[in-house]
């Protein structure tokens, strides 16, 4: 008698050529991740081949239920790690039926940014570190903490090793494989400075396939935690108190900033997302003024300022960028969970169409 855990991990290309598609979307709160998963005859690499699908908006809080149909549009192809073989995981954004894209897709706005020609000439790229936290599933309480209770303060726990200072590694460690199984350009991880909390990057990748990439690294997080019983926050301050919040630092750079002369250009880029502080901050994440406070590494939400190798800047540039006059910088603002649709878009909206 088979396993469920046979079952699960049959090949279906031992006997078929058939393969399954998981279609995947962004649901009601612009945070929670949905899927649904079709059969098609054979391989799909090209987004452009695969059908578009619906769904029931009024279930996923995005259409009344008089008039629930969404529908998907298949816009990136992952290879799926669940299933393996040549199954996929398809990264879609939602519309009408009359084809308008609906409020919570924010993907469409950035596309078009993206493919504006002075946009694309400057070739931009981005790293973006998502932080997370875990948390224990029926108290959600962090992930090694006592219930009810704290563990030893701060220091120990940052990029640290063993049993009492590093919580859920097997979570990380899969999730890290499990990433560039998948295609996506994940280029790191690490454990962070309050206990129960971790970081991915993704990139150095160019424009929109930045976003869609940490999009789907996060709908990845999503379902390891669920299969190891943990949950995932992307809450901006998932602990009050004496404890460092959780970011989506996002460290950008177009072809001229890359290029020698390109320190003056980064400060000109930054001197403009300056004049457009309180703009950005809006659109950088919920909850974000419980983490921007000047403490725990982070500038005062309501400060702009810039600093070579200053972790308590709103931009940092580092110190190798200042050395070599020409590079990146880092903008610490976005909370961990922004919409990076939103955030890579509007810098580059800032930085190269914006005229003050």
């Amino acid at each position: 008698m088979s396993l469920l855990s046979d079952l699960v991990n049959l090949n279906l290309s031992d006997c078929t050529e058939k393969i399954i598609a998981e279609y995947i979307w962004i649901g009601g709160s612009g945070m929670d991740m949905r899927s649904k998963a079709r059969t098609f005859p054979g391989p799909v690499n090209d987004p452009s081949k695969l059908p578009k699908w619906n769904y029931d908006g009024s279930s996923t809080n995005q259409a009344p239920g008089e008039d629930s149909e969404v529908i998907l549009y298949p816009q990136a192809i992952f290879k799926d790690p669940f299933r393996g073989g040549n199954n996929i995981l398809v990264m879609c954004d939602a519309y009408t039926p009359g084809g308008q894209p609906i409020p919570t897709n924010k993907r469409c706005a950035a596309a078009k940014i993206f493919s504006h020609p002075n946009v694309v000439v400057e070739e931009p790229w981005y790293g973006l570190e998502q932080e997370y936290t875990l948390l224990q599933k029926d108290v959600k309480w962090p992930l090694g903490w006592p219930v009810g209770g704290f563990p030893g303060p701060q220091g120990p726990y940052y990029c640290g090793a063993g049993a009492d200072k590093a919580f859920g590694r097997d979570i990380v460690d899969a999730h890290y494989k499990a990433c560039l199984y998948a295609g996506i350009n994940v280029s790191g991880i690490n454990g962070e400075v309050m206990p129960g909390q971790w970081e991915f990057q993704v990139g150095p990748s160019v424009g929109i396939s930045a976003s869609d990439e940490l999009w789907v690294a996060r709908y990845i997080l999503e379902r390891i935690t669920e299969i190891a019983g943990v949950v995932l926050s992307f809450d901006p301050k998932p602990i009050q108190g004496d404890w460092n919040g959780a970011g989506a630092h996002t460290n950008y750079s177009t072809k001229t900033m890359r290029n020698e002369g390109g320190y003056e250009i980064i400060k000109k880029a930054i001197e403009k997302l300056g004049l457009r502080h309180k703009e950005h901050i809006a659109a950088y994440g919920e909850g974000n003024e419980r983490r921007l406070t000047g403490r725990h590494e982070t500038a005062d939400i309501n400060t702009f300022k810039w600093g070579v190798a200053n972790r308590g800047a709103s931009i940092r540039v580092g110190r190798d960028t200042e050395k070599d006059g020409k590079g990146y910088f880092e903008d610490r603002r976005p909370a961990s969970n922004m919409d990076p649709y939103v955030v890579t878009s509007m810098i580059a909206e800032t930085t190269i169409l914006w005229k003050p």
